[in-house]
């Protein structure tokens, strides 16, 4: 752990979501291709001919004309034509999904009937995480101590999540169209919290979208540093941790410094 000391006393807590709270590889590979051969499957079996669509079994397979690669290399596309709402990842996925249906050969309200359906089952598959096991003992014994933020880039509705009940604040950095490294969701979660950067540490595991900009604005910064990389030095007042369950030891530390 590299060691530092601050002389402000903390009163909040910012975390990231995904990678730092629980190991989210698994859950968006089992969601990316859950999600996609779902409305596969429904297309086929629940797309009912209609005045629009005299014949849908001529369309032929969805996914036989429009793999996982190309819905994603539509996701990349539309992302790159909408630069404002690149971050907005649950909007560029039903604006993908919707423009591959009416390429498909699906009249638009039809289209946007199943790229809502696909999203809604996208949703569902998304929230099927599971905490670290440390996790919610550690954030119920940090949050009678400290106000607590989430500031994520992922389209996690933590309100779904029973780890909700510790949070006073959630930040959805891509819907409020500034993700992070932008400076801006930090500084709407602090204004939340009514907490300076000074009085403020940030919990993440990207060192370019959590670490920079949080250290940036004078917040101090706990690094789960997943990838082990392990830098020999790091900014001032810049901690590094294998795994968050060593959070609740740094802030210790960190205390005992004041």
């Amino acid at each position: 752990m590299h060691t530092s000391s601050s002389s402000t006393p903390l009163k909040a807590l910012t975390f990231d979501l995904d990678d730092t709270l629980w190991d989210n590889s698994g859950v968006m590979e089992a969601t990316e291709h859950g999600h996609y051969a779902w409305l596969d499957k429904a297309l086929l079996e629940e797309l009912l001919p209609d005045d629009d669509l005299t014949d849908p079994l001529a369309l032929g397979r969805f996914t036989e004309r429009f793999p996982l690669s190309a819905y994603q290399a539509r996701r990349r596309e539309v992302a790159g034509r909408e630069p404002l709402r690149r971050g907005d990842f649950t909007w560029v996925r039903r604006q993908s999904l919707l423009e591959l249906l009416e390429q498909h050969g699906l009249p638009r309200q039809t289209a946007e009937y199943w790229a809502g359906a696909a999203m809604h089952r996208f949703m569902t598959l998304r929230h099927e995480l599971t905490p670290y096991p440390e996790v919610d003992a550690m954030l119920a014994a940090l949050s009678q101590r400290y106000r607590l933020g989430a500031i994520t880039n992922g389209n996690v509705e933590l309100a779904r999540l029973p780890l909700a009940r510790h949070f006073d604040v959630s930040i959805a950095a891509g819907e409020m169209l500034a993700p992070k490294p932008d400076p801006r969701p930090f500084l709407a979660a602090l204004a939340r919290l009514a907490s300076r950067p000074s009085e403020a540490l940030h919990v993440g595991d990207s060192w370019q979208h959590d670490v920079l900009p949080a250290q940036r604005l004078g917040m101090r910064v706990a690094w789960i540093d997943i990838d082990g990389e392990a830098p020999t030095r790091l900014p001032r007042q810049v901690y590094r941790l294998d795994h968050v369950r060593e959070l609740p030891t740094l802030i210790e530390w960190m205390n005992g410094k004041n």
